[in-house]
């Protein structure tokens, strides 16, 4: 009687053996690493001509501030960016002039709250909710065709081309920087007093002489004068007769 070529705990090792080098060989790819999270001053660094802005976003923290947003809220931001030249273009120390506080204020300013695709801009209601909250500064948004313009009160910008964008982020480059209306307006200059005329000036004052002629004063003109002289006249005449 023959004996079987493989004993029922060969079978059971070498069935082991394939199943492992079928499992090994047929491994599941690598899943993809997760994205780095936005980093808002890096999209400037790439994109280049936005050194102020970065440095502005970088003293006043905004920029970190906005990253942390991004990643923790759903709603999205847009951002408009003006280049180096668009800073450039501002009268010679207006950043200088402005305190910390309207540092942030200003550059909160270019920011929306939301997500706004170019899409999106022709059905945006005016004015626009910015970042830098219940401003007495409104930014209201036209479109004309593809053209997006952007009103300040104070200057007039224009959409010139998107920078970046994903699901939750959108940057877009504008020719001017926007200046609000409360930091950078110009107030209506008050309305000074009425001044009074020559002619009038002139009447008040022959008035004052006329009044100054009525006054209750003695005036003696040349016949009054010439009647009191021969009243005495004849009196002496007659004490010396006497």
């Amino acid at each position: 009687m023959l004996k079987p070529l493989l004993s029922p705990l060969s079978l059971l090792v070498l069935f082991f053996f394939l199943h492992c080098t079928t499992t090994f060989a047929q491994s599941p790819a690598q899943s993809p690493a997760p994205s780095a999270p936005t980093n808002i001053t890096s999209i400037f660094e790439k994109a280049g001509q936005f050194t102020t802005l970065i440095r502005l976003l970088k003293s006043t923290q905004v920029g970190d501030q906005l990253n942390t947003q991004l990643k923790n809220s759903n709603q999205g931001l847009t951002i408009f960016a003006p280049t180096d030249n668009a800073f450039a273009n501002l009268k010679s120390g207006t950043l200088n002039s402005l305190s910390d506080q309207q540092k942030v204020q200003l550059i909160q300013f270019h920011i929306l709250p939301s997500f706004l695709s170019m899409s999106q801009f022709q059905t945006v209601s005016n004015p626009v909710r910015t970042q830098a909250g219940d401003s007495q500064s409104p930014l209201n948004v036209t479109t004309s065709g593809n053209q997006v313009n952007i009103t300040t009160g104070v200057v007039n910008a224009a959409v010139a081309n998107t920078i970046y964008t994903d699901t939750k982020l959108a940057v877009y480059q504008v020719d001017q920087v926007l200046l609000p209306l409360d930091l950078f307006g110009t107030p209506a200059p008050a309305p000074s007093k009425p001044r009074k005329k020559a002619s009038d000036a002139s009447s008040s004052s022959d008035d004052g002489d006329n009044s100054a002629d009525s006054s209750p004063a003695i005036c003696l003109n040349h016949g009054g004068l010439n009647v009191i002289f021969f009243t005495v006249s004849v009196t002496a005449a007659l004490l010396l007769c006497l």
